[in-house]
Parts: C-alpha cells; structure tokens; sequence
C-alpha cells in the first residue's frame, strides 16, 4: 500500500463494480477515504465498501441515477452527510467520473431513447455533477473523467458512446483553463477494451472479438480494470500536479 493519498478524500461515481470499483480499491490502497456511487448494485457497492474498510481506510456508498440531473439535489445532500460522519467535512479533493453507459448501434439503428439515455448519462450528467461538486472541492483537487479509446479509432457500433467519450477532452480543457487559478487539475483517463462486467455480454456473444481487440492491440491482449487504476491513482496524486487538459489514453496500443 502506497501513502501518496493520506489525508485525500476521493468521490468515484460507478463504483460498484468494473473500473470504478478498482480505481476505488486502488485509490483506497494509496491511502485516500473513498466514497463511492451506484445506481442499483447496493450488495456489489457495500462489498467495495467493506473492502476499503478493511484497508484501514474509511469508506461509504451513496445510491444515485445519474441519467440526467433530476437526483442530483437530493444526492449532494446525502453526500455532504456521509461526508462529514465519515471524515468531519463536507469537502473532497478527487473527483473521479466514471459512471457510464453504452448502448450500441450503428447510426441507422440509434433510437431516439438511446441516444438521450447516453448522452444524459456521460455528458449531462458529468457536466452538472462537477458543476455542483465545485464548491465542495479543495484547492488543488482532481477531476478525472474517463474516456474511450473509441474517441480516437472507429468502431461503427459505438457511435453514440464514442461521441459522448469524445467530450470528455473538451470538458478537460476547459476545466482546465477554468479552475487553474484554484490548482485543481481536469484530466482524462481513455482505456481501450477492457475484459470488464461493462463489456461482458458483448464478449459473450461475440467471442471473437477478444481476439479481434488481442491482434490489434501492440500488447496483444484484452485490458484489464487494473491496467487502467494505476493511472488514474497517479493524476489523483502530487506527482501529477503539472499534468492538466490532457486527454491520456491507456490501451495497451490499440489500432496505432
């Protein structure tokens, strides 16, 4: 276990389960309190808890649907509960965006309900949570949001995700541009194909996919969440202070 986030307070939305619940058990075992969401996985998101919990670290998991913005009021308030019996403020100094969704489709086969459920989900939903965490941010914070190696390759099945991906960098820039004069650096984390819960019914139906991304993939395998976690605990880090308004993708190589 590293100390390079003692005293840190991390909020990590998605965090029941894929990458958000091992950038949150990684964060964790770097030394940070961690709180995390889920939209409907409260026995997998109380498990994480547990497992943070027995870090020696402290812990806790906050219900929320993040389709839009209509749960947000209520959720800010139960976060600045959990917050101050967890740690004694109602301050946090990480802010990881990791909660998602993918629907895949080409555009001809994109409804309506699955674009706007996408979009209000890793668009709408990213922008205002971080708007509002804002004030409750310290100086010198971390926003991470997580993007898509899809953002820079095309997949034509993932339209509507990539495009929600691809703001993700815009997003980073401008925070960055923004919140500088606070020391708070915006940054994003774009995995590739990760061997995850988020992509297993995708991989279980088309097996020969894994092998697809393996061949072109540089190194000449599927990802895994703690290819991925590794990273993001390091912008949350001291160590990454001079790093802002960078889109960083962690692929393993795909498609170069």
């Amino acid at each position: 276990m590293s100390n390079a986030l003692n005293g840190k307070i991390a909020l990590v939305t998605g965090g029941s389960r894929s990458l958000g619940k091992d950038t949150a058990l990684k964060l964790a075992s770097d030394g940070a309190d961690v709180v995390i969401t889920y939209r409907s996985k409260e026995a997998e998101a109380l498990a994480v808890v547990e497992q943070i919990k027995a870090m020696g670290r402290r812990a806790a998991a906050l219900q929320v649907d993040l389709e839009g913005t209509a749960s947000l009021p209520g959720f800010l308030d139960a976060l600045e509960k959990a917050l101050t019996e967890m740690a004694g403020t109602s301050r946090i100094d990480i802010l990881v965006n990791n909660a998602g969704i993918e629907r895949g489709g080409v555009i001809g086969q994109v409804s309506e309900a699955d674009y706007d459920a996408i979009m209000n989900t890793n668009v709408k939903s990213v922008f205002f949570l971080t708007q509002a965490l804002l004030p409750h941010m310290n100086d010198g914070g971390r926003i991470i949001l997580i993007g898509s190696g899809l953002s820079r390759f095309s997949l034509p099945p993932y339209i509507v995700y990539a495009a929600s991906k691809a703001v993700q960098t815009v997003f980073a820039q401008y925070m960055a541009k923004t919140l500088g004069e606070r020391g708070i650096t915006a940054n994003v984390v774009a995995p590739g194909a990760l061997d995850t819960d988020f992509n297993k019914a995708n991989f279980e139906a088309n097996p020969a996919i894994v092998d697809f991304i393996a061949a072109n993939t540089a190194l000449g395998r599927v990802g895994l969440p703690s290819d991925v976690d590794g990273v993001i605990a390091f912008l949350a880090s001291e160590d990454a202070r001079w790093i802002t308004g960078q889109r960083i993708e962690v692929s393993g190589g795909m498609f170069l």
